[in-house]
């Protein structure tokens, strides 16, 4: 057995994101099959509880607009041109050790995360984003950030995301990491629903006061210092 979250949009400035685990049979391996496999098992857990349709947004979703909406597949415009937003978050990591590695920008996603120096260079201890410099806490506020960033330009064809009562990330172990695609995507929605997301990403100061209320209130991040590495 296995517990996976599902990320719900709340629509309320004071409860932005709800996150509800759902118990379901794991299908082991790491072949796509599987995986897709892991994604129905899930869904079909929180539909015998009353929560569908979901939306499961990843590499692994069947539906189009949750595969582009992976943070592997959505570009940012930035001065280097459109680079994925994992790609500039994994180049964006300050550690004690080292970096930013700003080179990891120019490649694609799969390599960028598997850089071997963000594993070599102790703890994250801040961002730098083109000289911006964000904290590391809130413990998601630059992955919002970053991910928000580079889809806010398109809010209408973002509408479409309303009629699902959720989202999921097969790839996301709540054991092991804090920044969830499937959850940014739900404070996307809710955002949307409350007409607050242009003025969220106004500035840093009012993107931080917006969301760091959910950002702390995370059930599956309090162990920050231990998470924040991944």
């Amino acid at each position: 057995m296995a517990s996976r979250p599902v990320f719900v949009a709340k629509g309320d400035p004071a409860h932005l994101v709800s996150e509800l685990s759902f118990d379901f049979l794991w299908n082991p391996g790491f072949a796509p099959v599987q995986k897709k496999k892991n994604v129905v098992a899930l869904h079909e857990a929180a539909a015998r509880r009353g929560l569908t349709p979901l939306l499961e947004v990843s590499t692994k979703s069947e539906q189009k607009i949750g595969q582009h909406l992976s943070a592997f597949n959505l570009k940012i415009k930035t001065e280097l041109g459109e680079i994925s937003v994992e790609s500039a978050y994994q180049g964006s990591k300050v550690f004690e050790n080292g970096g930013p590695y700003h080179d990891i920008y120019k490649v694609d996603s799969w390599t960028a995360k598997k850089d071997q120096r963000l594993k070599e260079s102790g703890a994250i201890i801040e961002f730098n984003y083109f000289g911006q410099r964000w904290p590391i806490v809130p413990k998601t506020a630059f992955y919002d950030w970053l991910y928000l960033s580079a889809l806010e330009p398109h809010q209408e064809y973002l509408k479409r995301l309303f009629k699902f009562e959720g989202f999921t990330d097969i790839e996301f172990n709540p054991e092991r990491s804090i920044n969830c695609q499937a959850r940014t995507c739900a404070l996307l929605v809710s955002l949307l629903k409350i007409n607050a997301l242009s003025d969220a990403l106004r500035s840093q100061s009012d993107f931080i006061a917006m969301i760091s209320t959910d950002s702390f209130n995370q059930p599956h991040s309090t162990d920050l210092k231990q998470k924040v590495l991944l």
